[in-house]
């Protein structure tokens, strides 16, 4: 599989002609091949950007919509080609694949309603004869840096509302997963949109800081938003202050789920295996701690390790097992790392815990405490962390003992109990009776503390996308002190 560079509406090779290469997690193969971009096309891309922007931010919202509805469509035609390219660079299974494509095209449905809800208002003035608005406008040429572990989700997610709200986009492909990213910008160019309203660039590994710096500090690049790690984006917000450019950050996550003493333990599981165990334990918003009050933990336990076990790891491409793979031998390291320094201080591995190359199938570590590394460090893989406390504001407590706030769920019978737990969980998002890992396109969803500031998703986006403006209007002659 081969990638180009989408500039202008066209796809061409690096200026240079340089050219990197991602291999398959499993076979360690060659799977695709992608330009290597530097600072010329980087200069094209948001100069192409720039250039569109006066059209596409004039069109009117129907039309736009209409744009958006199209590459909603075309997406979906696009699927198997999303499948093989997102088994063979980043080792998803298809299944995992085809949600991606499934959601990736609902928010371009969203961000198509969107297109007539960018709005303002009319403020009350003290001055006579003034009437006063504020007013909502495209914020300019905007930057998606897109990651790889949901990437059609996630790509989309960077690019989708801020071309509903009339900024055009530079898309910044991941370097794992180059095909993928470019397949967006195929969707979005064979729907019809103005040549250079979307752009995509690809780098190589080595590469990434210099082109990710020269296209946050490009005095056409008006606002950033990133997706990935809390170490990288600590970087790119550091980048962006110098500029003064607006950035929305959604970063790292340690999602706990909370299971008080009367909550039902089956629906409890279900949940927990899926946040969990989803794309192999690589979401941002994958349940990484379970916190279980002592007095039914014996019990949660058991049901946990019993559906742990049947969610085995496999290679993708042929498609026996709920489980993938690991993007990479480093993150498999780090996964084991966590469990063995769990087992040498007294943590109980009920399942799972080894793995085979890449391939890591489902782990429960019970009986986690706070001088564990698995107690603190992210872990994105398929490893679950059962901490057992006595009550349920210790419960909180131990919930809220972590650098990062995204996403967070509580299970009890009692729903006023559990909303009151809910409430005091410091976390951009939190489910009563559901699993951590939920998204949906009209949703505000962003987090606190280390996983970011901003918000992706429905109204929420429209104000990280646009410039408020205050106009007025004098409709009687002036009057003046001086």
């Amino acid at each position: 599989m081969d990638a180009q560079l989408l500039i202008n509406s066209q796809f061409v090779s690096a200026a240079d002609g340089r050219v990197f290469e991602r291999r398959n997690p499993i076979s360690g193969e060659v799977t695709s091949r992608a330009p290597a971009a530097g600072s010329a096309d980087v200069k094209a891309a948001v100069e192409a950007a720039q250039t569109a922007l006066p059209a596409w931010s004039s069109l009117g919202p129907n039309a736009r919509r209409a744009a958006l509805l199209a590459a909603s469509r075309t997406l979906l035609d696009l699927g198997d080609g999303f499948v093989e390219a997102m088994k063979g660079e980043i080792g998803a299974t298809e299944g995992w694949a085809r949600f991606n494509v499934k959601l990736a095209s609902e928010m371009l449905i969203e961000a198509a309603a969107l297109t007539t809800q960018v709005s303002g208002q009319i403020i009350p003035s003290d001055k006579p004869g003034c009437l006063a608005m504020a007013m909502r406008k495209p914020a300019g040429v905007v930057l998606g840096i897109a990651p790889w572990n949901a990437p059609v989700i996630l790509g989309v997610r960077a690019v989708a509302t801020p071309l509903a709200c009339g900024n055009t986009v530079v898309l910044k492909a991941s370097e794992i997963c180059p095909v993928t990213h470019t397949l967006i910008g195929k969707a979005l160019n064979e729907a019809g949109l103005p040549a250079g309203a979307i752009n995509v660039i690809t780098n190589a590994p080595e590469d990434a800081g210099e082109v990710v710096g020269e296209l946050i500090d490009h005095k056409h690049v008006r606002r950033v938003n990133f997706t990935g790690s809390s170490h990288v984006g600590r970087i790119i917000a550091e980048r962006a202050a110098r500029t003064f450019t607006p950035v929305l950050l959604e970063l790292g996550g340690k999602a706990p789920v909370v299971v008080l003493e009367d909550a039902d333990l089956d629906e409890a599981v279900k949940a927990i295996a899926f946040g969990a165990y989803m794309n192999q334990g690589q979401i941002c918003m994958s349940t990484e701690r379970v916190v279980v009050e002592e007095s039914i933990a014996d019990a949660l336990v058991e049901k946990l390790t019993a559906k742990a076990a049947t969610l085995v790891a496999g290679d993708p491409m042929e498609g026996k097992t709920p489980l993938g793979a690991l993007v990479d031998r480093k993150s498999v390291d780090h996964v084991l790392g966590l469990v063995s320094d769990a087992a040498e201080k007294g943590a109980a591995i009920t399942v799972g815990g080894t793995a085979d190359g890449v391939q890591m199938s489902a782990t429960v570590v019970d009986k986690v405490t706070k001088d564990m590394r698995i107690y603190t460090e992210e872990s994105f893989g398929p490893v679950l962390a059962v901490i057992r406390v006595k009550d349920a504001e210790d419960a909180v407590a131990i919930a809220n003992d972590s650098e990062y706030g995204l996403s967070a769920a509580v299970f009890s019978k009692d729903i006023v109990k559990a909303l009151k737990v809910a409430e005091r969980i410091d976390s951009g998002i939190c489910h009563i009776n559901g699993a951590t890992v939920h998204d949906e396109a009209q949703m505000p969803f962003g987090g606190t503390k280390s996983s970011g500031y901003g918000r992706f998703g429905g109204l929420a986006g429209i104000n990280e996308f646009t410039d408020l403006r205050w106009i007025t209007m004098e409709t009687e002659p002036g009057h003046f002190p001086i």
